[in-house]
């Protein structure tokens, strides 16, 4: 079968929330319709956002994210630095690599899912472009949204690459193998760990993606006391089961120093 004509990429679509420099949307119009242009599956939309955070206290007060539709999958990248055209840059470097990560899937054997560098996400000072919390006052603080919706069934090894192509901290899905809610997300020395609502001793089948098992079980709380740990702990986030329904739950830190939360549909 013939190889379809390569299509048109789509128009960059810019938004922006501050003030910007002269030539910071042409800018990035530029180097995220760059890496569009070189897809082998058509890019069926693309948006950018930048924004530059008035707050002095915000040592990199220029964000920008982009979310690309490539022929049905979505890739996402969030960045920051001390200024946009910066911003801009790094936005497209990590962008190429979740890019390149939706390439070698397709093109891997059907049924096989590539398996991420453990250190990727780690490589260089990575870690270091993302956007910084606004120092917002705990009893400030609020869940100021709520993503409810049926959690997907995948092995870890598919939870990796749902997180290293959205540029997640971390991933709520319900482990194919054991059925148990669980996240994935970046941490220890494999560069990625696996925590359950109850925990199991050993993965349920073989994993390619390297990584560490928490051996504690998810805590059961209310949603009120999982904020009230956050706002003591000040972690990215808190994974436990929820008091009534006892299914996996995340309530996260946002960047504007307010809450989200995730939970699955009944």
């Amino acid at each position: 079968m013939k190889r379809s004509a390569p299509q048109l990429a789509p128009e960059i679509q810019v938004e922006t929330q501050g003030q910007m420099p002269p030539g910071a949307v042409e800018y990035a119009r530029e180097k995220v319709g760059a890496l569009t242009g070189r897809t082998r599956e058509p890019v069926l939309y693309a948006r950018v956002k930048l924004t530059h955070m008035a707050n002095p206290a915000v040592e990199r007060p220029a964000i920008a994210q982009a979310n690309l539709d490539v022929n049905g999958r979505p890739v996402r990248a969030h960045v920051a630095a001390t200024a946009m055209h910066e911003a801009v840059d790094r936005l497209q470097d990590r962008l190429a690599v979740r890019l390149k990560r939706l390439e070698e899937h397709w093109e891997a054997r059907r049924g096989k899912t590539p398996v991420p560098d453990p250190h990727e996400w780690r490589h260089g000072s990575e870690p270091t472009h993302r956007p910084d919390y606004f120092p917002r006052p705990a009893e400030d603080r609020q869940v100021v949204r709520h993503k409810s919706y049926s959690l997907a069934l995948e092995s870890p090894d598919e939870a990796a690459f749902e997180l290293e192509s959205m540029d997640y901290d971390f991933h709520l899905f319900t482990d194919m193998g054991t059925g148990e809610d669980s996240v994935l997300y970046r941490a220890g020395p494999t560069g990625y760990r696996l925590a359950q609502v109850h925990p199991h001793h050993e993965p349920a089948g073989p994993a390619a993606v390297p990584l560490t098992l928490s051996e504690l079980p998810a805590p059961r709380m209310s949603v009120a006391e999982a904020k009230q740990r956050l706002d003591l702990t000040g972690f990215p986030f808190v994974f436990f089961a929820d008091a009534t329904t006892g299914r996996g739950n995340v309530l996260y830190h946002r960047y504007d120093g307010h809450y989200g939360l995730i939970s699955p549909v009944a």
